[in-house]
């Protein structure tokens, strides 16, 4: 969607809420207290924003948002938790660069971080009329597949995908793997968690079986939910844009024409991107908004600036280094045994 859309859909008057906001960088850490809790180091790297409470175990019976003093998030009412993985560049001489992520148009001065929705129906629907039911607290789940490696294995996820930037405002094309070409303004990662709960499970073994995706047309589509899971919930979206600017140079991509980057689980493919959500809101405040008429921010919450937002950190439990050029990705993760004989015949070639 263009920013001139937004604009329009913000004068808009809606029958109820659609919430867009920053949240700044909490931690790029080893850990993940939803797959992993307790595991320290966990087995990739993520980057995580919302409550400073975030810890390797996040035992669901404690109250995240009493533990939490501040958050990354633009509403101070979330104190969530969200995260996905990291994104590293390849250079021709087999080492790695993590690669930073740069504000939404609109939140310049963010650091890192991601842009986070809420929403009743799509995007483009200037009313959001559906009544959907907040999530609770202790609510928990997870989307996409860490070992996923082809498009029929990311398939089930309909709505983990890219956009390759032209500008701040591109949205579309989407795609499900990494793009193939340089991203003049960076790779959005986009993840649109599913719309249907099935009302009594806050969270489940895989962290997905509680939640499902319409019966049939799309959330964007008022697709209606399964019978299995009858609850309409706001769809959680997350944009995320790595900044690849400085890896733009065709000069130091693989000379096959294939693209360099790599997921801190070690997937160059693109198709195991996937997000990790821990339910943080204070009392009812998500409910109170979704049943409000407001558009992007709403009265029912407090908006901190965004120098506040980057003042709230989290300290790493894992102290290593994730900033130099590295000769392995932190974990030391397989990566794609076509990537490495790629890289084996560029290896001698030189790099950065």
């Amino acid at each position: 969607m263009q920013l001139t859309s937004l604009v329009a859909l913000a004068l808009a008057a809606p029958a109820n809420a659609l919430i867009r906001f920053s949240c700044s960088q909490l931690v790029v850490d080893r850990i993940d207290p939803l797959v992993t809790p307790g595991m320290a180091p966990s087995p990739h790297l993520h980057q995580i924003i919302g409550g400073n409470s975030i810890n390797a175990t996040m035992d669901p019976a404690k109250d995240m948002p009493g533990e939490s003093t501040c958050t990354t998030c633009q509403f101070t009412e979330d104190t969530s938790n969200y995260w996905t993985a990291v994104l590293f560049f390849r250079a021709r001489n087999g080492t790695f660069k993590r690669v930073p992520i740069r504000p939404n148009a609109g939140f310049d001065g963010a650091v890192g971080g991601m842009t986070v929705y809420y929403m009743q129906n799509g995007l483009a629907d200037y009313q959001q009329r559906s009544k959907v039911t907040a999530f609770k607290p202790g609510f928990r789940m997870l989307i996409g597949d860490a070992l996923a490696r082809t498009e029929e294995e990311a398939s089930k996820y309909r709505q983990v995908t890219y956009t390759c930037l032209q500008d701040m405002s591109t949205r579309y094309p989407e795609t499900k793997s990494l793009p193939n070409k340089p991203c003049p303004a960076g790779i959005m990662a986009n993840i649109r968690f599913p719309t249907c709960w099935d009302g009594t499970n806050l969270d489940t073994v895989d962290h997905m079986s509680h939640m499902a995706y319409p019966a049939t047309g799309t959330f964007d589509s008022k697709g209606p939910c399964p019978d299995t899971h009858p609850v309409p919930v706001p769809q959680l979206m997350y944009e995320t844009i790595w900044d690849t600017r400085a890896f733009n140079d065709p000069n130091e991509w693989p000379e096959d024409g294939s693209q360099p980057f790599v997921w801190s689980m070690g997937d160059h493919t693109g198709f195991a991107s996937h997000g990790d959500y821990l339910f943080g809101w204070k009392g009812d405040a998500l409910q109170r908004t979704m049943d409000t008429p407001c558009y992007v921010t709403c009265p029912t919450l407090t908006t901190q600036s965004i120098a506040n937002q980057n003042k709230c950190t989290a300290e790493r439990t894992i102290q290593e280094d994730i900033d130099s050029w590295l000769p392995e990705i932190p974990g030391g993760p397989t990566i794609s045994k076509k990537y490495l004989l790629e890289a084996r015949g560029t290896r001698s070639k030189g790099g950065l």
